[in-house]
């Protein structure tokens, strides 16, 4: 069975994003509960202030959740749009459903008129890199910090509007 896209919360997306992000950033960087608990309780604040139009979650599903991607735009005036929660199980990693959860995630950006779009990871991601640059964006801030439970040298990326 091969996955879809799907738009929207779906009962236990919640729960299924955070395990995603909790077993492959454990295994691949040494995170631990703080990055779980992190993923979990800011993705259940953005689901429960969810507004249609502006916030947008695609999940990449067959039986179950395999990946997902959200645009946050509460702050878009100010910040620009937040690209959020952007991961692959192991299963699907290397197939293209991430290229097109980010597509999707950016048309919906653009529609939206979002002239800026930006989102947070750390080095060492070179093939997560390579796809955002892909899409227009660009590293404009890196430093070390410790927003995830352990110290990263943290970057984030921006793309703007054309």
């Amino acid at each position: 069975m091969s996955a879809t896209i799907e738009e929207g919360y779906r009962p236990g997306c919640i729960g299924r994003i955070a395990q995603l992000h909790a077993r492959y950033y454990a295994a691949a960087s040494g995170f631990g509960v703080e990055f779980e608990a992190k993923v979990a309780r800011e993705l259940g604040d953005f689901c429960g202030s969810y507004k249609a139009g502006r916030d947008g979650l695609w999940l990449a599903a067959d039986a179950e959740i395999q990946g997902s991607i959200a645009i946050d735009g509460s702050n878009a005036q100010d910040e620009g749009a937040h690209l959020r929660w952007f991961i692959t199980s192991d299963s699907l990693r290397g197939q293209g459903i991430g290229r097109q959860l980010l597509e999707t995630a950016l048309r919906f950006a653009d529609a939206c008129q979002y002239q800026r779009t930006y989102l947070w990871t750390f080095n060492g991601l070179l093939a997560a890199r390579h796809l955002y640059e892909s899409h227009g964006f660009r590293l404009v801030h890196e430093s070390l910090g410790s927003q995830w439970g352990t110290v990263v040298q943290e970057q984030k990326f921006l793309r703007v509007a054309y």
